[in-house]
């Protein structure tokens, strides 16, 4: 069993969490941290990290990035692996994940959806196979709440396609310029409206061809059951930095 803490609890993940865990035997909620109080929680609740009672084995957050730093603290302190799903980081916080990784195990990912992450290995084959005789387009459509554009898994795509096309450049607004569009660029488009869950479509755009690969969450409950899945493979996991292609290997 393991025991786990929610950072989040009280959000639309956070519920998409407590769902999906009381459906297994694997997992048990014992923890919430949240500024809002959940609604009839049955686990222990708390606003901060400092005013939390319980021990757990592994923590899942699908907050904010201004609850980073107290997290990460909390973390270390009492020695908890992190599954950390919030996107939207700063340069600066996204090396505080990586400092924290020496110390703990940190799962880090922008989307714990397997047919994302299955998506990501065929754009990078693609990106491999078509060379600079494709461009590279990137369009993700999120709901309107939303806070961070473009979203953490489109970046995701953006930087599994750098691996292979090493001189890429993204490419975010054309507004602003007049030019041909450079062979480098990776062009990534948001869009945000309505209660869309995720939608992410690559777009490889050659002469007289094009490939799209494309993926559509459906619920939030995919991205919950990925998150449970990556606590329960980082438990007892020594200090180190861990995603979701480590989880797909062990599967």
């Amino acid at each position: 069993m393991t025991k786990v803490i929610i950072t989040g609890c009280s959000g639309k993940m956070g519920a998409s969490l407590i769902n999906a865990a009381a459906s297994r035997e694997d997992i048990e909620i014992i923890g919430g941290i949240d500024i809002v109080e959940p609604v009839n929680a049955k686990f222990e609740y708390a606003k901060t990290f400092s005013e939390l009672k319980c021990s757990a084995d592994v923590i899942v957050d699908f907050s904010n990035p201004v609850v980073l730093d107290s997290m990460l603290e909390y973390a270390v302190e009492k020695n908890i692996p992190v599954v950390i799903c919030t996107t939207g980081y700063s340069e600066e916080q996204k090396k505080k994940i990586f400092a924290a990784s020496e110390k703990i195990a940190v799962f880090y990912s922008g989307n714990m959806s397997l047919g994302i992450n299955l998506i990501i290995e065929l754009a990078k084959k693609a990106a491999a196979v078509f060379g600079d005789s494709f461009d590279v387009e990137i369009v993700e459509q999120h709901h309107n709440q939303k806070l961070d554009a473009p979203s953490g898994t489109a970046l995701m795509i953006a930087d599994a396609i750098s691996e292979v096309k090493t001189d890429a450049e993204y490419v975010y607004d054309r507004h602003s310029y007049r030019k041909k569009r450079d062979k480098k660029e990776i062009g990534i488009h948001s869009v945000r409206g309505g209660n869309i869950v995720g939608e992410h479509e690559v777009i490889f755009a050659g002469q007289d061809e094009v490939l799209t690969i494309s993926h559509s969450a459906h619920s939030k409950t995919v991205f919950a059951v990925g998150a449970l899945n990556a606590a329960v493979y980082l438990k007892n996991k020594g200090a180190g930095m861990y995603n979701m292609s480590d989880l797909l290997k062990n599967s």
